[in-house]
């Protein structure tokens, strides 16, 4: 027969066990929380600068001009809208300054996302009652 008087002590050490892990499993998972998060707002993209994460210049889309027809660009905003072509695809984009059209191989781009495309500034005239209606659009390289 067991003896009874040791048994919630034997209980009482158990738990002592019990409460340490479930302690430190508590405080590791906290600590993995505010890792992530630390991570996800470190991502975050507060303002636009003329620098991305990268180091490439960015331009932002209003100092685009069709002077600059031809030059390499590089450009950051959020996809707003997806146009599928034949063998390329067009995408819309919004950098809080201004909208440029982007023609790119690249597929599955989701609307929402933030994008860096590198690319050639081209511009397309079209001349309409006798006024230049053109416009500039990024062919990525």
């Amino acid at each position: 027969m067991p003896n009874l008087n040791l048994f919630p002590i034997q209980i009482w050490g158990g738990m002592k066990h019990v409460h340490f892990f479930n302690r430190f499993f508590s405080v590791f998972r906290v600590a993995l929380i505010l890792f992530f998060l630390s991570g996800l707002v470190g991502c975050g993209n507060t303002k636009f600068s003329s620098m991305n994460a990268i180091g490439t210049n960015i331009t932002p889309i209003r100092q685009l001009t069709p002077q600059q027809k031809d030059a390499t660009v590089y450009i950051q905003g959020k996809v707003e809208k997806h146009i599928p072509l034949l063998n390329k695809h067009a995408y819309l984009l919004n950098d809080s300054t201004g909208k440029i059209l982007v023609l790119t191989n690249q597929s599955g781009l989701r609307i929402g996302s933030q994008v860096v495309f590198q690319g050639q500034l081209r511009y397309q005239s079209i001349p309409l009652a006798g006024q230049e209606q053109g416009e500039i659009y990024v062919e990525e390289k």
